[in-house]
């Protein structure tokens, strides 16, 4: 299947036009539960969707928001009135777009490192999103700095399903927002950061270009380049 590059760079552009961000609303059940539960609000589809709702209706927020990133269940609700959430964003010139990973588990004989999981299914599944609205996707990757990790396996493995991933988007016409994220836990130097983060992206990149990705037609989210958080300095 042949890559639709125009329509890819016009989503991009769109999505980056003027001086407006992107807004993560894509908070999973035990994330968005754990907040609620700071404000005593129960949470059930109905109260999640009331809240992103609020979000997404605050008045003039297109002026300052060009993209949204929906969770599964969301970019299935409505807004009141009936109108579908993706559309309703879209007529406000809001990109629609849908976190397609499935979050990250631990990596087998390997302490602490993580592994993101979701390419089962994943093209069906964008596929799906597409025709419900969507024109872009996101897949997270993380990469804790230790005295151990991260590991060269680790980051190798991250590295392809991260291109995996950005492939299967491609190839059903939605954006891939491609984001390796080396986190901030711990006490590392900034210069390791600086290290771990080049080591990242130079694999992440390699995976991608032998994947075929389009690199044009992708979105890279990557980290800042920082002290850990409990660093000193």
């Amino acid at each position: 299947m042949r890559v639709k590059v125009d329509e890819l760079g016009s989503t991009i552009e769109q999505i980056l036009s003027g001086p407006r961000g992107i807004l993560a609303a894509d908070e999973s059940f035990g994330t968005i539960g754990k907040r609620f539960a700071k404000a005593n609000i129960e949470s059930t589809p109905e109260s999640r969707r009331e809240y992103r709702e609020m979000l997404f209706t605050t008045p003039g927020i297109e002026r300052y928001i060009s993209a949204v990133i929906l969770f599964d269940e969301t970019i299935h609700q409505t807004v009141s009135g009936g109108k579908a959430i993706p559309q309703y964003l879209s007529e406000k010139n809001i990109v629609p777009g849908i976190k397609v990973d499935k979050g990250t588990v631990g990596f087998s004989q390997f302490p602490e490192e993580k592994v993101t999981e979701g390419l089962d299914g994943l093209a069906k599944r964008c596929t799906d999103y597409k025709e419900l609205g969507a024109k872009f996707a996101k897949w997270r990757a993380v990469f804790p700095i230790n005295s151990y990790s991260p590991s060269r396996l680790a980051i190798e493995t991250n590295a392809l399903l991260l291109s995996r991933y950005a492939s299967v988007c491609q190839q059903v016409g939605l954006v891939p927002i491609v984001e390796p994220e080396v986190l901030m836990d711990g006490s590392h130097s900034i210069d390791l950061c600086e290290e771990v983060t080049t080591t990242v992206l130079e694999s992440v990149f390699h995976h991608l270009y032998h994947q075929r990705v389009v690199l044009e037609a992708i979105i890279l989210k990557p980290n800042m380049i920082l002290y850990g958080k409990e660093n000193p300095q």
